[in-house]
């Protein structure tokens, strides 16, 4: 007989991976009133898309202008799978844990993103109870596009922070 700690988290059919993650951001961007509930109470806006978070707090930051967000799990590999699907094999890697802490500008660069001096980075260490989600920035050129299109161009590293959205064809 199962314990009664055991959870199990079902997605709604036909989103895969950080399919779903793409469709909540893609929303966030695109409906202020989601964003501020995705923002204030992040289980409750996942739950409207069909994803249940499971049994850690969620906490969803912001990239803006000025900030930059990058998550990490110093200690094992916690991740938001249900929402981001399975972690990358380098989250999980000792190089990219301790790195992250320590040059996250390093790591940044490695993975491609290179930002300016003036822009801050903030790093999240996820724990076995909270983890994290980055909002990226939208894209410039993307006015007037629906979810659908928006949700295509958000990757799963732009919502740790090692990358930003594909940029409009």
């Amino acid at each position: 007989m199962p314990s009664s700690k055991i959870r199990v988290v079902i997605a709604k059919p036909g989103l895969d991976g950080h399919d779903r993650g793409a469709k909540v951001v893609a929303r966030a961007w695109v409906d202020p009133a989601y964003k501020k509930l995705l923002m204030t109470d992040p289980s409750k806006a996942l739950n409207q898309v069909g994803v249940e978070v499971g049994l850690y707090k969620l906490v969803v930051v912001e990239n803006t202008d000025a900030e930059h967000n990058l998550v990490v799990c110093t200690l094992c590999s916690c991740y938001p799978w249900p929402v981001l699907g399975l972690p990358p094999v380098w989250y999980k890697s000792a190089p990219y844990r301790s790195r992250a802490v320590i040059d996250p500008r390093g790591v940044m660069r490695e993975f491609g993103l290179e930002l300016g001096e003036d822009i801050e980075v903030r790093v999240w260490d996820s724990t076995a109870e909270t983890r994290y989600l980055v909002v990226p920035m939208r894209p410039s050129g993307t006015e007037g596009w629906d979810e659908a299109r928006l949700a295509a161009l958000v990757t799963r590293d732009c919502m740790i922070g090692t990358g930003l959205p594909r940029t409009p064809a």
